[in-house]
């Protein structure tokens, strides 16, 4: 398709967007009585107008039922996690029984690594990626000390080459590959948080299966924005949080996957709790562990059912609609953002843009914006458009498909142009 930077260009194909009513269905922030452009999908989704039902659902039955709620209720308590493994299989690509929900995604990190990192005295590196974001640094380094290993030998990290913004598959295998026999555990973000890159997950996975080693994905920028398909690929296992893409609420509650040959064995090393028990006998209060056959096997406690209501509004609206058609909206509104801003770059002789995300991306745009400082994402924010300011001069761009439209994309190009006119 031919793009044309207008307004009427931008609205014919908002006229022609299958999903342009689910914007109606949350809420934007307004600036100056003004419902703001959103490019911040990636940090944090906009409410569902639907999660509200869900959350007084959860304590209009805490009102009236008290205890009795975790079995008398509609949606049962003590199940409710179950009700979002089926619509998150089919986000992440996996089987039911290889999802559950708990926790928060650094601590369902560390759960999996657990079962996952068994360090020996030959096989105990970890090979990650370089600058991976900061909670993932901080969870490896402890892991490695708390296994007595030093970080600085234990952990190798994937150099993107001299000059570029993004990594190589190549030079990911190449590692792999030289790390050998020493590699205990591969485990990178899916979708890179600074550049938005996606990796090759299928290709790497298979090559760190090859040398013998586990592999695992951190998915916080994958999980409902890019095609995942996490059973095939062979991963061992995934985390990923929920508030991103999958609009759940702030800090909300995480998920993971764990590849059904890990599932339904009692000698496999974890952390357990009494909600990865048997469901049959959980309340038999045995004093040994029945693993549960599933992922809910790594679950500890009882989940937090008024952080899952959201969560579960949220994968109702990504069971109407589906992976492919967000897939295919997320492509043409992120080409059209591509092309504005190519198009504004054009008219503008203060600045130059250069968008540091490879093509092998997802929603996200990531904007090194040469000649300019800080104080143009500031006129930006000051002008209705929610954006993301990363050092030392790049902003990231999400024009989540759920909810942003090409009108906001033309419309963010006109302020955008302003703004490098005027700060």
């Amino acid at each position: 398709m031919k793009f044309e930077n207008t307004l009427g260009f931008a609205q014919k194909l908002d006229g022609q967007d299958p999903l342009r009513n689910y914007r109606n269905q949350f809420y934007f922030p307004k600036v100056d009585g003004k419902e703001v452009i959103y490019f911040t999908g990636n940090s944090l989704g906009l409410q569902p107008k639907r999660a509200q039902k869900f959350v007084d659902e959860v304590m209009t039955d805490w009102k009236e039922l008290a205890v009795e709620g975790h079995f008398h209720s509609d949606k049962p308590w003590w199940d409710y996690h179950e009700r979002l493994a089926a619509p998150l299989a089919k986000v992440v690509g996996a089987k039911t029984e290889e999802v559950s929900v708990m926790n928060t995604l650094t601590v369902n990190l560390h759960l999996l690594m657990v079962t996952f990192y068994r360090p020996t005295a030959k096989r105990y590196k970890i090979i990650c990626e370089e600058k991976a974001f900061p909670s993932d640094q901080y969870m490896l380094q402890s892991q490695v000390r708390n296994h007595g290993l030093d970080p600085d030998d234990a952990l190798v990290e994937v150099k993107k080459r001299e000059g570029e913004n993004f990594w190589r598959t190549e030079d990911v295998l190449q590692k792999i590959n030289e790390v050998g026999d020493e590699l205990a555990l591969v485990l990178i973000g899916g979708v890179n948080y600074y550049n938005g890159q996606v990796f090759d997950m299928e290709t790497i996975t298979q090559a760190g299966k090859a040398v013998g080693a586990n592999v695992g994905w951190d998915l916080a920028h994958g999980a409902g924005n890019i095609e995942l398909k996490l059973h095939d690929w062979d991963a061992d296992f995934a985390a990923w949080c929920s508030y991103k893409y999958m609009n759940s609420g702030p800090g909300n509650a995480s998920g993971v996957f764990i590849h059904e040959r890990h599932l339904n064995k009692k000698d496999i090393p974890r952390l357990e709790g009494w909600w990865g028990t048997k469901k049959e006998t959980r309340f038999l209060m045995k004093p040994e562990f029945e693993p549960m056959a599933n992922a809910d096997a790594w679950q500890l406690s009882n989940p937090p059912v008024l952080s899952l209501a959201p969560y579960l509004a949220s994968l109702e609206m990504f069971e109407e609609v589906g992976m492919e058609a967000l897939i295919e909206k997320r492509d043409r509104i992120v080409a059209y953002l591509e092309f504005v801003l190519h198009e504004i770059d054009k008219e503008t002789d203060k600045a130059t843009f250069e968008i540091i995300t490879p093509k092998d991306r997802g929603t996200q745009l990531s904007v090194f914006l040469h000649g300019q400082g800080k104080s143009l994402f500031d006129y930006l924010m000051k002008n209705g458009v929610i954006t993301d300011w990363r050092e030392p001069n790049v902003i990231r761009l999400a024009p989540a498909p759920f909810y942003c439209s090409y009108e906001d994309m033309y419309r963010f190009g006109q302020i955008l142009k302003k703004g490098i006119q005027t700060v």
